[in-house]
């Protein structure tokens, strides 16, 4: 059974069924767990074992890859050994059954981290340091842009290792942000605005030293608070692999502090004091497991660019929210990309960026 009849042709097939050793006759049931703006994930009991499962079912691809479901199974693969991931079971990109790849993973428990808690946040840091301090083989990446002009093949599965973390996520922002200029919603303030910030992005990449032998590996990219998941234990893991790569851990550790990212789901946004603590937990956890060095500036400089990103992603939904088509809507999300918009918010990431 199925709360939602789009997976009712999907759990009924064979191989779908024979993989995860269903029975033939459908006893499971399939209950909505969560949606994002490119994935519907639904929660499911296995009828002979009890284990509980996730069925993913993904709608879009923010890289444009042609095997987005694909790409994110072999990123969950390769960090299995962290134990802070969940564990692949299932993945099909072939589109038989739905217009749509398919992923199954174990459940895991827990509740969203609070910002205003430190030991949360300790275990957040912590979490990330074991996640980064895997080894990621060399014949898994593969070297080229996930944005821009020089894009990798959109059919790969490796990870994507851009040459730089800000360029390319500037290169992302550039994309997004023509999405709200050229749309016939957007407002004259808002676009002057935003490409006044985008050109200080530049300024500040440019005068980033992007140092070519600081340590790589696996980045999930997007450290919204929603992805990660504390169980009763005070342990986290990150659940949601939308959009890795090889890169620079800093870009990870840029993301999860920046304002524009805590502000999303929380309403918090870190002081100057709190965000050094935090790099400080992170470091201790790291040991010596890999070279930091280097990182805590990196980090505060990609939080600078890593605040533009999330500018310009609102800008792009904003645009895809005006659309009454649109496959996955959230009011919650709608109002929130109001507030981004807002006058008082796009001042106040001026003033950080020392406009």
């Amino acid at each position: 059974m199925a709360e939602n009849t789009i997976i009712e042709k999907l759990i009924a097939d064979s191989e779908y069924r024979n993989a995860l050793n269903l029975p033939s006759e459908i006893t499971e049931v399939y209950t909505l767990l969560a949606q994002g703006e490119y994935n519907v994930n639904y929660l499911f009991a296995h009828p002979e074992t009890g284990r509980k499962l996730v069925l993913r079912v993904n709608m879009g691809s923010q890289m444009h890859l042609d095997r987005q479901i694909e790409y994110e199974a072999h990123a969950l693969s390769i960090l299995r050994k962290s134990g802070r991931t969940p564990e692949v079971y299932y993945v099909d990109d072939s589109m038989r059954n739905l217009n749509h790849g398919i992923l199954v993973m174990n459940y895991l428990p827990g509740r969203y981290p609070v910002y205003v808690n430190t030991g949360d946040m300790g275990a957040v840091m912590e979490c990330m340091a074991d996640i980064h301090s895997v080894e990621i083989p060399f014949e898994e990446v593969i070297y080229g842009e996930p944005f821009g002009d020089e894009r990798v093949p959109a059919d790969t599965v490796k990870l994507i290792a851009p040459q730089s973390s800000a360029s390319s996520i500037l290169d992302e922002c550039e994309l997004m942000a023509a999405t709200y200029m050229d749309s016939d919603f957007s407002d004259k303030t808002v676009k002057r605005r935003l490409r006044l910030l985008l050109d200080k992005g530049h300024e500040l990449a440019g005068n980033l030293t992007d140092n070519t032998e600081f340590r790589r590996c696996c980045i999930n990219t997007e450290l919204n608070s929603t992805n990660f998941l504390v169980d009763d234990e005070g342990f986290a893991r990150l659940v949601d692999w939308e959009k890795p790569l090889y890169g620079d851990p800093a870009q990870d550790l840029g993301h999860l502090l920046a304002p524009t990212t805590t502000f999303w789901k929380t309403d918090n946004v870190f002081s100057t004091d709190e965000t050094e603590r935090l790099i400080d937990v992170y470091l201790e956890a790291v040991g010596k497991r890999f070279d930091t060095a280097g990182i805590r500036e990196r980090t505060k400089a990609l939080i600078n660019i890593t605040c533009l990103r999330g500018l310009t992603w609102c800008a792009m939904a904003w645009v895809e929210y005006q659309n009454p088509d649109k496959l996955i809507a959230n009011e919650s999300t709608r109002k929130k990309l109001d507030d981004y918009l807002s006058d008082s918010f796009l001042r106040d990431i001026e003033t950080r960026l020392s406009l």
